[in-house]
């Protein structure tokens, strides 16, 4: 398996947990997480896991039996995680931005017997309780803030009370490990379901293998830990080379993550920083942007959704270092198309990760030629098993040993590749493809465009043209005309935006992603 990427697989008997324990088993006064609260060393945390391992299997809990991990990023998150999978119980990581509907949901899908969960969320837990139909056997409240009912227990004293577990959960590489919700924009989020060798694979794919992370590295993620980006980030990724991370509770404003940067939590500057686009647009616009003398970055990642080349520029021209902008998707666990540290190529999503297969596919389900655009399909050993009941769904992403992404791709003659946008997002204007990402990547460019999103919107005859939503950065101006003759400039003629709206915000998913249906449906006159 995978003998292109040279990397042996995990054997026959592999916990995850166990596996990232092992390997920092000499690290034992290293930091491995610091936080606004402290600093978790190695050997702390080797501890902190089995007891906590130890402390869920004491409620009763059988293996593979789920426990949802709603808490903040800190130093009790990766106990948590790592100590539900060291037990053999599967954690499911779920969005702190959610609603108590969502999360009512979730309970009820995943049949959790068992909450982790920090203080400040408990009120929004205890009502998704209330309205959900499903009992949680027992809620261990992380930084509790009032009282706990005599249902809930204090996560310190639930550790305190047993003593570390001797022997991790006997699992394989393909037994269920954990679930991570998908942020779809429409319908219920989809259990996705991973197994304890995923996170191997990616962790030697590429976050050893591409980024070339090294025990040397302080790691600081943007993308919180119960993204599967994040997860990568700012657990596995560092625990597999023995780094140390910097987590941050707070939302990732500019003002908290300059912060962080330059050294204002335990001391420590991260030298490699994983963002998402839009962030690096608010850093870079913001006017406490640190200077290159402030930092200790050596390394900038990007993910979530495509990277402008004029962000990447801007950025470089600013810190001297590139970001690698990749992708990846809940799906395939972390990224699996990717720039390189030592070969970056602005406005493409780079090359295929190395392990991974690339096909893309036209209407009709074969292959398109380079320039046109298809359907990203990718093979790889980070798929996931399936998502948990609902079989459908499964049969249409997962197909054989390829997984469907959703996403349109254009292949360059270079090898790289070029994003498109969601497969449901594509316009066909004047009976040819046009990508909304090219036209928003135009368009923030021009230095007035902080942010735009394009879709399509219906002309007075009833055909589709594109329209384009754009915030201008504060106290910049732009007229409709100026942008449009600026994409004109620079485009094809049918691609540039017919109609273009000022606006504040633009809406978007908890995971940041902009929602074009809503934006379409505003377009509909």
């Amino acid at each position: 398996m995978n003998t292109a990427a040279n990397v042996a697989p995990p054997p026959e008997r592999f916990n995850f947990a166990e596996h990232l324990l092992a390997l920092n088993s000499t690290r034992g006064a290293k930091p491995a997480f610091v936080d606004d609260h402290g600093t978790l060393t190695y050997g702390a945390l080797d501890e902190r896991v089995r007891r906590m391992a130890a402390a869920l299997r004491s409620l009763y809990l059988r293996r593979e039996e789920r426990v949802l991990v709603l808490m903040h990023d800190g130093t009790d998150w990766p106990v948590a995680f790592l100590g539900s999978l060291y037990a053999g119980l599967v954690p499911v990581a779920v969005n702190t931005l959610l609603t108590p509907d969502d999360y009512a949901y979730m309970l009820e899908h995943s049949r959790a017997q068992a909450v982790l969960v920090s203080g400040a969320l408990l009120p929004t837990l205890t009502t998704a309780m209330v309205k959900s139909d499903h009992e949680v056997q027992k809620v261990i409240v992380s930084h509790p803030q009032a009282p706990l009912h005599p249902s809930e227990v204090e996560f310190e004293a639930f550790l305190k009370a047993h003593a570390p577990m001797d022997k991790a959960a006997p699992t394989g590489p393909d037994d269920p490990a954990f679930w991570l919700y998908s942020s779809g924009s429409t319908g219920r989020p989809k259990g996705t379901v991973h197994s304890h060798a995923n996170p191997y694979w990616t962790c030697e794919l590429y976050g050893k293998a591409v980024l070339g992370l090294t025990e040397r590295d302080v790691c600081f993620s943007a993308a919180k830990l119960f993204f599967a980006y994040g997860l990568g980030n700012g657990l596995t990724f560092p625990m597999s080379v023995g780094a140390t991370t910097i987590l941050m509770g707070e939302r990732p404003t500019p003002e908290a993550t300059f912060k962080r940067w330059t050294g204002g939590v335990g001391g420590l500057k991260p030298t490699v920083f994983f963002g998402a686009p839009t962030g690096f647009a608010g850093m870079l616009a913001h006017p406490q942007l640190p200077k290159r003398d402030e930092v200790a970055m050596r390394l900038a990642s990007s993910a979530g959704e495509a990277l402008p080349a004029e962000i990447g520029e801007r950025f470089k021209a600013h810190f001297g270092i590139d970001i690698v902008d990749g992708i990846g998707s809940t799906e395939m666990l972390h990224i699996f198309l990717s720039n390189r540290p030592d070969k970056v190529r602005y406005g493409t999503t780079g090359w295929p990760v190395p392990g991974y297969t690339i096909e893309l596919r036209g209407d009709d389900g074969g292959p398109v030629p380079d320039g046109e655009p298809g359907d990203l399909y990718i093979a790889g050993p980070s798929a996931a098993m399936m998502y948990w009941g609902n079989r459908s769904k499964t049969r249409e992403t997962f197909q054989g040993g390829w997984t469907k992404s959703g996403d349109k791709y254009v292949r360059n003659a270079d090898g790289s590749y070029t994003y498109g946008g969601r497969s449901d997002d594509m316009l066909k204007v004047s009976g040819i493809y046009v990508s909304p990402f090219e036209v928003e990547a135009t368009l923030v460019q021009h230095p007035a465009v902080l942010e735009a999103a394009v879709v399509g919107k219906q002309d007075s005859d009833g055909l589709t043209k594109t329209k384009a939503f754009v915030i201008l950065k504060p106290g910049a101006e732009a007229t409709e005309d100026e942008l449009k003759a600026f994409v004109k400039d620079r485009l094809a003629p049918y691609k540039y935006p017919r109609f273009i709206e000022f606006v504040h915000e633009l809406p978007k998913t908890a995971t940041g992603k902009i929602q074009r249906f809503k934006l379409r449906e505003q377009s509909v006159d």
